[in-house]
């Protein structure tokens, strides 16, 4: 069914019901199909079966299973029933309009789909299926032609060969219902429809998704049948993420098809799995030991080993060897450390374990407060000082800041200062205290001798 907007034409109705008809959406095997209206604005699609199908008792009745089939699924697969009318002259239905193009005119003029979105499309007409057969309704006739692409989300339309499960496929002896090419095997045969019928459908309708062909080819209706039940399918095109699975949905055994249930989590996984590639534009990469600490994707693009090379370095200085790469926290093997050494670590041993704890040991001789701000260099056997240039006695590490030392320095001096201040006013008091204790005490002796003593009584 094409469903590209097209004017009205002088023998479409204009009203139908209470819906306002304004343009014609498309036409199939069984009606046409309008957007219209109703008084609150609110847009539908309309089918009205067609004036010399409208007399013939079975069209009529296939009309009804398709608004029965219509009323009875749930969910957001399908496009909700507005409105129906099976007794009317040209016996109609209403129901939500879906914008966006169907899955064959996408395909059609934009090209086969990426394995991502045929992956997302196809998990979410699984999930839909599911939904369908719950309801005890096989669609029959699932094409590209019959999936519309909303923005939220793809939707199963056209349930008019719709039949409950367990029924035959055939409506006259010896004549299936259905698009070739798209038909399970089953149907061909005329034996009994289950939801596996639909997966068969599915599977062909995922790999014209990919490839923009039909996995059965071209070719008349007899040639395209004969294929479905004797031929195995074409599925070169078809990403390598999806074809085990979409050959899986097309074998001719209904019983070795996946379920919808199953099909729908398998996809789920598969579109997952091919957006992040194609979101970083490489398959993820497996986690390392430096992975624990807290990173962002740019900086595990580009290690250590590059930010090293990118400093400058003074003259004079040796560089690092071209395939180390230094370590910027302890190391994490696990191994012994290495004992103090008084000679400094060759560029060789500066990025192993040991030259690392060799690096740390020649750094805690620093400058102290109190002196002149140079540091003492402990000296090898050469009688030579350790050198101080990045990248050269320090393990990789940059040299302290002049102007932080200052800094420091001047803390500690101001500290030292006003804890020795307060030092000296503790013990100022104490003695002050002592000293008025003691002036007392001698002051009473005093005047206890300056007392005259009486004369004792003769």
């Amino acid at each position: 069914m094409n469903m590209a907007m097209m004017r009205l034409r002088r023998e479409d109705p204009r009203v139908v019901g209470s819906f306002r008809l304004h343009r014609r959406l498309g036409a199939g095997g069984m009606g046409v199909v309008y957007l219209g209206s109703d008084k609150k604005g609110q847009r539908v699609a309309l089918k009205v079966i067609r004036p010399d199908l409208a007399e013939d008792q079975e069209f009529r009745s296939r009309f009804a299973r398709e608004v029965s089939a219509a009323r009875r699924i749930r969910g957001g697969c399908t496009a909700r029933l507005v409105a129906a009318d099976l007794e009317a002259d040209r016996p109609w239905f209403a129901t939500q309009y879906v914008p966006g193009p169907s899955l064959h005119d996408k395909v059609a003029d934009g090209g086969p789909l990426v394995a991502a979105d045929v992956a997302a499309v196809g998990a979410a007409l699984s999930e839909g299926l599911v939904a369908v057969h719950e309801a005890g309704v096989v669609h029959r006739d699932l094409k590209p032609s019959n999936i519309l692409l909303s923005p939220k989300g793809p939707r199963i339309i056209d349930f008019g060969i719709a039949w409950a499960t367990g029924a035959s496929t055939l409506t006259h002896v010896g004549t299936a219902v259905g698009s070739p090419g798209f038909l399970a095997p089953e149907q061909v045969r005329g034996a009994t429809v289950t939801p596996a019928t639909d997966v068969f459908s599915l599977g062909a309708t995922l790999a014209y998704a990919s490839t923009g062909d039909s996995p059965f080819g071209h070719g008349s209706s007899e040639v395209m049948l004969y294929r479905v039940v004797h031929e195995e399918p074409h599925l070169h095109g078809v990403p390598d993420a999806l074809a085990p699975l979409v050959r899986a949905c097309l074998a001719k055994d209904p019983e070795e098809r996946p379920t919808t249930l199953d099909l729908s989590l398998r996809l789920k996984e598969i579109s997952a799995r091919e957006t992040q590639i194609l979101l970083d534009g490489r398959p993820p990469a497996p986690r390392s030991a430096e992975a624990d600490r807290p990173t962002s994707r740019f900086a595990d693009t580009y290690p250590d080993q590059q930010r090293t090379q990118r400093r400058p370095q003074p003259p004079g200085s040796t560089p690092a060897p071209r395939g180390a790469t230094p370590s910027r926290g302890p190391a994490r093997t696990g191994g012994a450390p290495a004992p103090r050494s008084s000679q400094p670590p060759s560029p060789s041993q500066r990025n192993t374990p040991t030259g690392r704890n060799t690096a740390r040991n020649t750094s805690r001789n620093t400058a102290r407060p109190g002196t002149t701000g140079r540091s003492t260099a402990p000296r090898g056997g050469s009688g030579r000082p350790t050198s101080r240039n990045p990248g050269t006695g320090t393990g990789g590490r940059r040299p302290a800041n002049p102007r932080l030392l200052r800094q420091r320095l001047f803390v500690f001096v101001v500290v030292t200062l006003l804890v020795a201040l307060g030092i000296a006013l503790v013990q100022g008091c104490q003695k002050s205290a002592q000293g008025l204790g003691g002036d007392g005490h001698r002051h009473g002796q005093t005047h206890e001798e300056a007392v005259p003593t009486a004369p004792a009584a003769p």
